[in-house]
């Protein structure tokens, strides 16, 4: 669904996402990391924070307008989280400023936290996936023949992400299922352990299945 040429303008391209993502969660506030090189993010982003409702448990931190006007490829990205914290707002400044500076983020990609995603989670890194677990038309959005994806950024540990890249998203995922994947739990245990992944070897550097970004929001 990628299409090129952007045919509204930005502030009418961001309403449009922020009333997508309304459609699936209701109402929402507004948050914007305030340190850090933010004036390396596209113009206009900010993070949104979905209050628990009826629908969805648990609260949601969504990036809007992580993509730049032009990029032949737009995504935007959420995470689900038990508690409100304002550190979800950081991580995912931190996710858009690589996405735009350093390599482009996409579909079965993971991304270096830095950090654990909650405190006193092992869960460092972040899997991108697909929504499957909301309504179909969360994944895309077309906006004056402009196609944005939607991905859900999932918590998971350094095992769990090198055990995707010996044997594949399929087998990761197969594995969670297998363990009711409890992916909004900070404390949750890794579900591969030590020595499944034993004599993988990972180049210096990875676009694809791996990205490790390096920069940090804090003062």
């Amino acid at each position: 669904m990628t299409r090129t040429g952007m045919t509204t303008s930005r502030p009418d391209y961001l309403r449009s996402i922020q009333q997508h993502y309304q459609r699936q969660w209701g109402g929402f506030d507004e948050l914007h990391w305030p340190r850090g090189p933010i004036e390396q993010l596209p113009g206009g982003f900010s993070v949104l924070k979905f209050k628990p409702s009826a629908r969805q448990s648990l609260f949601t931190f969504a990036t809007s307008g992580m993509s730049k006007d032009g990029d032949a490829e737009r995504v935007e990205c959420f995470i689900l989280s038990p508690v409100a914290d304002k550190s979800l707002c950081e991580l995912l400044t931190i996710v858009a400023w690589y996405h735009c500076n350093c390599a482009r983020l996409g579909w079965t990609h993971t991304i270096n936290f830095g950090r654990p995603w909650l405190p006193r989670s092992q869960c460092d890194y972040g899997l991108f996936s697909t929504p499957h677990l909301h309504n179909p038309e969360l994944e895309w959005l077309d906006t004056g023949g402009v196609g944005t994806r939607f991905l859900w950024l999932i918590p998971i540990t350094a095992l769990e992400r090198e055990f995707m890249g010996h044997c594949g998203l399929e087998a990761l995922e197969m594995r969670f299922e297998a363990n009711a994947l409890d992916y909004a739990n900070p404390c949750r245990q890794s579900i591969v352990q030590f020595g499944e992944t034993t004599g993988i070897v990972w180049p210096v550097a990875k676009t694809s299945t791996g990205v490790r970004p390096e920069v940090r929001l804090r003062a």
